[in-house]
């Protein structure tokens, strides 16, 4: 699978958006984004990516939340692409599927499975390519400093999964991706929401 940033250098405030295709092209990959952001030079940046011939630029949009950093440019690729959009949260406008925790997504030539993890929001998921070993992370907070903050039951048994995935890189919904230690990370981060000082 191919994985591009296409906000990054952004001079707006956006989410990353990744594009996701099959890593020849083929007819049965699905050019999918994870999350829309709300920079609309994507759409330049689309038209200039290498998604196959015959096919549409973005064939689907899965949303990690709904807050307007990573949902800002829906309508304008529903109306150049015509993608179906799916997300976790049922009152987004413009979301055609509604995911469930585990369900599994093609992706690319890939599969990604959905983890529901609120926190950062009541609808936050990361999406996990198992073949890959990498986590879309979106803007859930994975790495964890200080300890002693209050995590509810269902945040902490969800880190406890990742903590048990083979995870070797993070791509998060800002800044730079973690290539390098992403388990330990996710460990020492447990740790720190275990802490009860």
């Amino acid at each position: 699978m191919k994985n591009i940033n296409l906000t990054e250098n952004s001079p707006v405030y956006t989410s990353n958006v990744y594009l996701l295709t099959g890593t020849w092209n083929a007819l049965s990959d699905v050019n999918t984004l994870i999350d829309a952001g709300r920079d609309p030079r994507i759409i330049q940046r689309l038209q200039e990516a290498s998604t196959g011939v015959g096919k549409r630029k973005v064939e689907q949009v899965i949303l990690t939340h709904a807050h307007y950093d990573h949902t800002g440019m829906i309508k304008v690729l529903k109306e150049a692409y015509n993608p179906t959009i799916l997300a976790f949260s049922s009152t987004l406008d413009g979301v055609d599927h509604v995911l469930m925790d585990g369900e599994r997504i093609k992706a690319g030539d890939g599969n990604l499975a959905v983890i529901h993890m609120p926190g950062h929001s009541t609808d936050s998921i990361l999406l996990y390519d198992e073949d890959n070993k990498v986590l879309f992370a979106g803007d859930t907070p994975l790495i964890i400093t200080s300890p002693g903050s209050d995590y509810d039951e269902t945040f902490i048994r969800t880190f406890w999964r990742l903590c048990n995935l083979d995870i070797q890189t993070i791509y998060f919904g800002h800044g730079e991706p973690c290539h390098e230690h992403a388990m330990e990370v996710l460990r020492s981060s447990y740790q720190m929401i275990c802490c009860k000082n």
